[in-house]
């Protein structure tokens, strides 16, 4: 049998104290995160991960104690999820200054089945995995923007904002299904306007079924939840397209469970591989050919459209 042509995935990306993660963040935690946003870009590529390299340029006085917990973080969703755990390594550079983490994932995608943002067209429905805004919640907690409520939902949040869960196994089931994706870094408007853009189309999204968690809607009320869901990023959740003729596949894929070493190798082209449970894939909208993003209440009315994150204050 004539072995399947691959390409190389590569992505690389840099987070920054107090400007990516709040400055008192819990070292373990930031090494943890600053692999999982870049094991997410693979993932809305439907790419499988091989290795990472990390490089830490971090102020003096963190010192060694620190970079061992940032080191267990790092290594510990690395080998949860099989990625080359001996490749893993950070480099270190102690100097002034704010702490700054980059890392590179390099992964591999089968040729021509790579999912990009360039895929959307007319007709096609729109869907977000799992629910979105609980980072954004954990942050209003973490920064005091809000009093802290103690109980479960409260530590929820903080969790979904300091430990991001890459929707790996996802994005390779989603090969030959979705025809564009992204994952949900910047925030759900945001992040969609990106697969319009470079796609060419429009899209019109029901913010009602913008799926929220109870722990969001606990802590910050049905209408912040909302408000959360739409604008907030760092859920790391994956949004895409799906033609209408391909629809009823999504009901037939079967993910291995995220928190377990997959074997990727044993992965069909169809994308179906052991259950992941309690994982909701939500159709929120339908991509149109006028361009621009609309938004409706569950009346059908138009509502502002939020923005997301922006990386320059000129965006």
């Amino acid at each position: 049998m004539r072995e399947e042509a691959e390409h190389v995935v590569v992505a690389l990306d840099t987070l920054v104290g107090g400007v990516h993660f709040p400055a008192d963040t819990p070292a373990y935690d930031v090494g943890y995160k600053a692999l999982a946003v870049n094991l997410s870009d693979l993932a809305a590529m439907g790419a499988v991960p091989t290795e990472a390299v990390a490089v830490v340029s971090m102020p003096e006085p963190l010192g060694p104690p620190w970079l061992a917990e940032f080191r267990a973080g790092l290594a510990s969703l690395a080998d949860s999820l099989g990625v080359a755990p001996g490749v893993v390594v950070a480099a270190v550079d102690a100097v002034p200054g704010a702490l700054s983490v980059s890392v590179e994932v390099q992964g591999r995608c089968s040729a021509g089945k790579a999912l990009t943002r360039v895929g959307a067209r007319a007709g096609d429905r729109i869907f977000v995995s799992g629910t979105l805004g609980d980072a954004g919640g954990g942050l209003e907690i973490a920064l005091g923007r809000r009093p802290e409520r103690p109980g479960a939902s409260a530590r929820a949040l903080v969790a979904r904002l300091r430990r991001p869960e890459p929707r790996l196994a996802l994005g390779v089931a989603l090969r030959g299904i979705a025809g564009s994706a992204i994952d949900v870094s910047d925030g759900l408007c945001q992040d969609l306007n990106h697969i319009l853009t470079a796609s060419g189309v429009g899209a019109r999204v029901d913010a009602s079924r913008v799926p929220l968690s109870p722990a969001l809607r606990e802590v910050m009320g049905d209408g912040g939840a909302r408000s959360l869901a739409l604008s907030a990023g760092d859920d790391y959740e994956l949004l895409f397209t799906v033609a209408p003729e391909r629809v009823g596949r999504l009901g037939t894929l079967k993910l291995a469970d995220a928190s377990l070493r997959h074997d990727f190798s044993s992965v069909t082209e169809a994308g179906v591989i052991e259950p992941e449970p309690g994982l909701r894939l939500t159709e929120i909208g339908v991509i149109e050919p006028e361009p621009g993003l609309r938004l409706e209440d569950a009346a059908g009315t138009a509502i502002p459209v939020p923005a997301g994150y922006r990386h320059f204050p000129t965006q």
